[in-house]
Formats: structure tokens, C-alpha cells, sequence
């Protein structure tokens, strides 16, 4: 009777699945790499820059599988703080803090950071964790126009009574493919007395020196930095890097790390030898910027609309429709391109997004390139 009654109060679901359907909006779950018949399949549109997320874990580790509870009870481990200190060393940073996902660590950040009678100033097309960490704080958000630097010193100037002022961006767009003038956001920062929070979570790895990330480029330090261990690392979770105070003070406060069981030893114990990796793996990065030159070439010739820069390429195709038929078109042939659509792209800007990897090899660049030509 109760397995009813619950039923019956979740009925609306159905409603609910049907209109997203009918939209083209409803995502349903699906294995990444093989077609239901078992075939492989060529994945274009993975966040594993490097190539790094197809390797084992070392098989000799001796680190325990499950940390036992959350860091601040008995949760905290040698595997955890090796993998800190590996990646503030990396990074030039003081400090570092292990979160579960780039989510949490956003997330829990900016709620410690600033709450009410704070202001947040937050690009336009930033990150849903971004978003949720600023609604949450309880400060007054501030939304400036994308990577508009004048708009930032301006509303900074605009809040200078405010208890506390954080500016937030990331700093290359995953959906994008672009990012703000990091030198110019720090000079306004520092400046008007701001914080400045950047997220690399699609940077490290594959920009900068070492890999270390566009604020490496640009020559300059964030007051916080979030970077995740998922993507060029080929791990998974996050972390937070800035002072040692910072760091303190959010395991004190971000409730996503307070409250949630730490990561596992056994997958931490991986970063250092991931960092060094990385940190030495030039040969991947060209390869991954070449390959990306080489795609947006050849699909901008085709006459494809594509956005930004670097190893992520957005192709543009307007309605959820037509980019789940495309994307649908592309895996019949092989190749899976995830579709991007509403509310994670605005209305009317639907699109297909490429992601170069250092293990995608010729060959499937080449088939690629000839699939979207058919599909001009």
C-alpha cells in the first residue's frame, strides 16, 4: 500500500519525462564507450585530456580502499595529504584541500567564503556549481556580461561598502571553449582589495607551463584556485589551493568537505605519480593542441559554426533537435559526440562538443572530419 501511495504522489514524473521528450531535452543513462551490440566505440567528447583516465591504478598500492569517514572525524589519511602537497608543489600554491568532485568544492568555497552582506561577482556563463555556491552563500550575487573585465571593475566599485568582494570565473569555459583576461582580473582584484577565485578545472593538464594552468600562463596567482583531479588527471575528485589559512578555514567551513565521507586513499595515492606525469608530458599537450587545430581547420572550411579555442571545439547547431540527430548520425558511424543542450547552453544555441584527446589517434580524426562532411 505505501509502494502505492508513493507511486501515486510521484505521478507527475511521468508528465514531467514526456515534456522533456518532446523538447529533445530528456537525457536518459547510456555505457560511453560500447553500442548495445558490444562494439567499440571512439569517445570525441570525454574530459580525459591526456589520456591518462584509460590507465590502471598502480597495482602495488597498499593504500586502503574506503577512508571511513570524513576528514575532520578519523577520515583524513597520509595518502590525502601526500596528494595535497604533491599538487600545491605543482601548482605554486601554499596549500592544497582534497574535495570529493569540482562540484563540492565550488559549491562548498564560495558558501564558506561570503554570505550575507558579501558580494559575488560571477561571469555569465559560469559553471552550475558556481551558480549554486553563489545562490547558496546567501550574498548579493552580481551577474557581469561573459569575460567583460570593465563590468567586473565597475560593480566592484559599485559594492566597495560590501563586508567582503569575490570575483569568480573560470578560467577556460567548458561549453565555450573560451576564458576571461586572467592578468587584467587580477590587476582589478588586487586593486579594489577582491578576492579572485578561478576555476582550471579544463585547464590544468593541458595549458600552461607544466601544465600548471592558464593563471600559470597569464603569469599571475588566484587568491583560490579550483582544480579537479578528473580530467587531465585521470582520477577523480578535486581541490582547492590558496593559502594555508585558506586552507584551514574551509576545512573548517565548507560544509560539502565537513560533511561527506573523504576520498578513497587507494585513488589519492595515484596523484602524486599523475603530477609528475603531467607535469612532464609535453608531447601529450602538443599533440592535443595540434589535433585541435587540425579539427577546427578542417570543420570551419566544411563551413561549421565553431566557438573559442584550444582542445575543447563547440559545434553550434542551434535547436536540441537537430543536435541530438547529429549526435545520433555520429555515433552510427562510431564516433560519440555528446550532444549539449538547454539549460546547460541557452535556448536556441544547442550544440555538438568535441573534445581532443593526446590518445585519439589519426585515424579516427581523419573519419571525424570525412563524418562531418557528410553530415555538412
Amino acid at each position: 500500500m505505501s509502494g502505492e501511495a508513493e507511486a501515486g504522489s510521484l505521478a507527475f514524473l511521468a508528465a514531467e519525462l514526456r515534456h522533456l521528450e518532446a523538447e529533445s531535452l530528456l537525457r536518459t543513462p547510456r555505457v560511453a564507450d560500447v553500442e548495445a551490440g558490444g562494439a567499440a566505440l571512439d569517445v570525441l567528447c570525454s574530459n580525459d585530456y591526456l589520456g591518462y583516465g584509460a590507465h590502471p591504478l598502480p597495482a602495488d598500492s597498499t593504500a586502503r580502499s574506503g577512508s571511513g569517514a570524513s576528514p575532520l572525524v578519523v577520515g583524513y589519511h597520509q595518502e590525502h595529504l601526500d596528494a595535497e602537497l604533491a599538487l600545491a608543489e605543482w601548482l605554486g600554491q601554499p596549500a592544497a584541500l582534497l574535495f570529493s568532485s569540482g562540484y563540492a568544492a565550488n559549491l562548498g568555497t564560495i558558501a564558506a567564503l561570503v554570505g550575507r552582506g558579501d558580494v559575488v561577482i560571477s561571469d555569465a556563463l559560469n559553471h552550475a556549481s558556481i551558480i549554486d555556491g553563489c545562490r547558496l552563500s546567501g550574498a548579493t550575487v552580481e551577474v557581469t556580461p561573459h569575460l567583460d573585465v570593465t563590468a567586473v571593475a565597475s560593480v566592484l566599485q559599485k559594492h566597495r561598502a560590501a563586508r567582503r568582494r569575490l570575483v569568480v570565473s573560470e578560467a577556460y569555459f567548458s561549453m565555450d571553449a573560451d576564458g576571461p583576461d586572467l592578468a587584467a582580473l587580477r590587476a582589478v582584484c588586487s586593486r579594489e582589495g577582491a578576492i579572485l577565485m578561478v576555476d582550471e578545472a579544463h585547464s590544468l593538464g593541458v595549458e600552461g607551463p607544466e601544465g600548471r594552468g592558464r593563471c600559470a600562463a597569464a603569469g599571475i596567482l588566484a587568491d583560490v584556485t579550483v582544480g579537479t583531479l578528473g580530467k587531465s588527471l585521470g582520477l577523480h575528485g578535486a581541490f582547492v589551493l590558496g593559502s594555508a589559512a585558506l586552507r584551514l578555514f574551509l576545512w573548517n567551513r565548507a560544509r560539502p568537505l565537513v560533511f561527506s565521507t573523504a576520498t578513497s586513499p587507494a585513488l589519492v595515492a595515484a596523484v602524486p605519480g599523475r603530477v609528475r606525469s603531467v607535469r612532464a608530458d609535453d608531447a601529450a599537450r602538443t599533440r592535443v593542441h595540434a589535433l585541435a587545430a587540425r579539427v577546427r581547420r578542417d570543420l570551419g572550411l566544411q563551413g561549421w559554426d565553431l566557438r573559442g579555442e584550444g582542445p575543447i571545439i563547440p559545434v553550434v547547431v542551434g535547436e536540441a533537435g537537430r543536435a541530438l540527430d547529429l549526435a545520433a548520425r555520429l555515433r552510427g558511424v562510431g564516433l560519440v559526440v555528446q550532444a549539449i543542450r538547454p539549460p546547460t547552453v541557452p535556448t536556441g544555441s544547442a550544440r555538438l562538443r568535441l573534445t581532443m584527446g593526446a590518445g585519439h589517434g589519426d585515424e579516427v580524426i581523419d573519419r571525424l572530419v570525412n563524418a562531418f562532411r557528410t553530415l555538412g
